[in-house]
């Protein structure tokens, strides 16, 4: 069967006051699933199967000024993950890093998949992604170069945000981790951690914790029962060995849940991961770039309707000639 896509730039319409600018964005659509783009920070702010619920509803700050970049949905933690030092916050760098802190340029776009741009002024980095949908599944690819005339170290985190309505205390997310630990103890190992942070009922303790990937491929999903829907990632630990969960409750639900992928699992600025050596559980805390440099990392997106009385997800497989991943589901 032939599918088609279709990639347009659109702007969102004005609020029912008619007073507040719109928000430019960039829309991929097949006949089974949707994919926009907010290009006011890059984030992924929708990501649906047609006649569903968008999982990536989450809005760091909906009372922002809507024509300032913020981070929303599945947005880039980039040339960090967490806080800068203070000499660096006194010299303007976000938290975060800049990558959803500014605006981002739509370079081209085809049948099938848009491509866009951001350069980061004070981290001299400029990121290219690639973004593809092909039935539920969207293939992002991003090309991080280093502007500046000296190498440096940086990270990368994919932060994906789920939240109401299809978070709620029965959503279930699985991953395929290993040993990790808690961002308020690092030094005090989680093994196995996983389990007690599938669902999310009550006040979290820890709300972030951190784990590394065995083997070359990770993933993560989060399944909501409630919609019969589970929204699934897939990357290659070289790309990013470490998977972070962060959690959040408000008035005793849960309103945020990131799932979160990158190339560090400690939530310090740099000067901590260099006195811990550079490396924890055996996996860096960072990643090098040299001067003029381009380096690629990739990671796949999916959306799939969910058996009735799935617990939750076994095992996730994809390979080079599949298009879409293979689900292992709990009954």
């Amino acid at each position: 069967m032939t599918r088609r896509h279709a990639c347009t730039v659109i702007t969102l319409t004005a609020t029912a006051f008619g007073q507040k600018p719109d928000r430019p964005t960039v829309r991929l659509q097949s006949t089974r699933a949707s994919a926009n783009f907010d290009l006011l920070g890059g984030s992924l702010i929708d990501f649906q199967l047609a006649g569903s619920i968008n999982p990536l509803s989450w809005d760091s700050n909906a009372k922002a000024d809507p024509s300032s970049p913020r981070s929303r949905g599945h947005f880039l933690c980039m040339d960090r993950w967490g806080q800068p030092s203070e000499a660096e916050k006194k010299n303007g760098m976000p938290f975060h890093g800049e990558a959803a802190a500014v605006a981002w340029k739509l370079s081209s776009n085809s049948a099938s998949e848009c491509q866009m741009q951001a350069d980061l002024p004070i981290a001299q980095l400029r990121i290219e992604r690639t973004a593809k949908l092909d039935g539920a599944t969207l293939t992002v690819r991003e090309r991080i170069t280093n502007l500046g005339k000296l190498g440096r170290m940086y990270n990368v985190v994919q932060h994906p945000t789920i939240a109401p309505p299809f978070l709620d205390e029965s959503t279930v997310v699985d991953a395929n981790c290993g040993k990790g630990f808690a961002q308020s103890a690092p030094d005090v190992l989680l093994n196995p951690g996983f389990p007690a942070f599938r669902t999310l009922t009550n006040n979290p303790n820890p709300n972030v914790a951190s784990f590394v990937i065995d083997g070359p491929t990770g993933w993560v999903t989060a399944l909501a029962p409630t919609h019969n829907l589970a929204i699934g990632y897939v990357w290659s630990t070289r790309d990013y060995p470490w998977l972070n969960i962060w959690r959040h409750v408000t008035d005793g639900k849960p309103v945020a849940r990131g799932l979160e992928f990158g190339t560090t699992g400690l939530h310090q600025p740099f000067p901590e991961m260099v006195r811990r050596g550079g490396r924890m559980l055996d996996r860096p805390l960072f990643a090098y770039i040299d001067a003029g440099e381009t380096q690629e990392r990739s990671y796949t997106a999916f959306l799939v309707r969910t058996p009735a009385g799935a617990k939750g997800v076994r095992a996730v497989e994809i390979t080079k000639d599949q298009t879409e991943p293979h689900v292992q589901f709990i009954s």
